[in-house]
C-alpha cells in the first residue's frame, strides 16, 4: 500500500512522515513537496507536487493508494487548491483521502473553518473513501510565543476564561499516521483534542511555575489584540484569523472533550506541563 503525504516539508508533514516510517516500509511512503529538494532528508521517495498545479498532482499521485491531504498553508483559494488534489487523486485511482480539517468544521463560525467545511463537502461528494481529522488548534500556536510573553511580562490573548483543547503537532502527526496505515477508518470523521482542556490563564500559570516568577494572563479586547498582532509583522490576514479564533473560543468552538485523539494514538495526549517545558527548552 503506497501512502503519499502532501505538504511534506511543513511542520506537520515532516512529523507525519517520521511516524509513518515506524508503521510502514519506507518504500511505501511518498513525500509530495512543492520544492522536492527540501524533502530530501525525509528518507522516503519524494515527488514534486503543487496544490496550484493540477498537472503536477496528476503525476505525483500515480500508484498511490492513500493520500494524506494536509490542508494548504497559503490562503489564496484554499478550496481550489484542495479541489485540485482531490480531483487528481480520483483520476490517479487513489482509494482513500485523509484530510486535516478543523474541530467542528461543519458548524464552526471561525473564519478559518469555512474553507475546511467546503473541502469536507468536496470529499464527501468525490466518490472516494475519506477520513476527516478535525484537528484542534495547535498547542504550539500559543506556546511558541512564551519567550516573548516572558520578555514582555505577560501572556496576552482574547479568549477570556474559555477552556480550549489544543494538541501538539506530534500528537496529531501520530493520529495521521495511525489512520493512514490502519484499516477501519474509511468514511469516518474524528473530532480531536487533548485529554485535559485548559485556559490561556492556565498556560500562564504553568509557565510561571516552571520559570519561577509570575507571568499573568492579560485578556485584551478584540480590536486591541488584533492591532497588537498586526504590529509584530504577521502576514496580512493572520492577525484577524488568530483573534477570531480566540474570541470564538469563549463559546466553546476550540473545545473537544471526546478524547478521540488519545484513543487513536494509543496513549495520553501531551500534557500542558510537557508542552510548556518543550517550548521553554527551545
Amino acid at each position: 500500500m503506497k501512502i503519499a503525504v502532501t505538504g511534506a516539508t511543513g511542520q506537520l508533514g515532516q512529523l507525519a512522515i517520521a511516524e509513518l516510517k515506524t508503521r510502514a516500509p519506507e518504500a511505501e511512503i511518498v513525500a509530495i513537496a512543492r520544492t522536492p529538494e527540501k524533502a530530501a532528508s525525509l528518507g522516503v521517495e519524494v515527488r514534486q507536487g503543487d496544490y496550484t498545479d493540477r498537472a503536477s498532482l496528476d503525476a505525483a499521485l500515480q500508484g498511490v493508494d492513500v493520500l494524506v491531504l494536509i490542508s494548504a498553508s497559503e490562503f489564496n483559494d484554499r478550496v481550489g487548491q484542495h479541489r485540485n488534489a482531490i480531483e487528481a487523486a480520483k483520476g490517479a485511482g487513489v482509494h482513500r483521502i485523509i484530510y486535516t480539517s478543523i474541530v467542528k468544521a461543519d458548524t464552526s463560525p471561525l473564519m478559518i473553518a469555512a474553507d475546511h467545511k467546503a473541502t469536507e463537502a468536496l470529499l464527501k461528494d468525490c466518490g472516494l473513501s475519506y477520513t476527516i481529522l478535525r484537528n484542534p488548534w495547535y498547542t504550539e500556536n500559543w506556546t511558541a510565543g512564551l519567550g516573548a510573553a516572558i520578555a514582555n511580562g505577560a501572556l496576552v490573548g482574547s479568549a477570556g476564561e474559555a477552556k480550549v483543547s489544543p494538541a501538539t503537532r506530534q500528537d496529531l502527526a501520530e493520529a495521521l499516521a495511525a489512520v493512514a496505515s490502519e484499516a477501519g477508518h474509511e468514511n469516518k470523521i474524528y473530532e480531536l483534542g487533548c485529554d485535559a482542556p485548559f485556559s490561556l490563564a492556565d498556560i500562564a500559570a504553568e509557565t510561571s511555575a516552571q520559570i519561577g516568577k509570575p507571568l499573568p494572563y492579560v485578556n485584551m479586547p478584540k480590536d486591541d489584540y488584533m492591532a497588537l498582532l498586526s504590529s509584530i509583522g504577521l502576514p496580512p490576514g493572520v492577525p484577524e484569523l488568530i483573534t477570531d479564533a480566540d474570541v470564538h473560543a469563549a463559546d466553546g468552538w476550540l473545545l473537544d472533550e471526546s478524547k478521540t485523539l488519545s484513543k487513536l494514538i494509543g496513549r495520553p495526549t501531551t500534557s500542558l506541563n510537557e508542552a510548556v517545558k518543550a517550548a521553554l527548552a527551545v
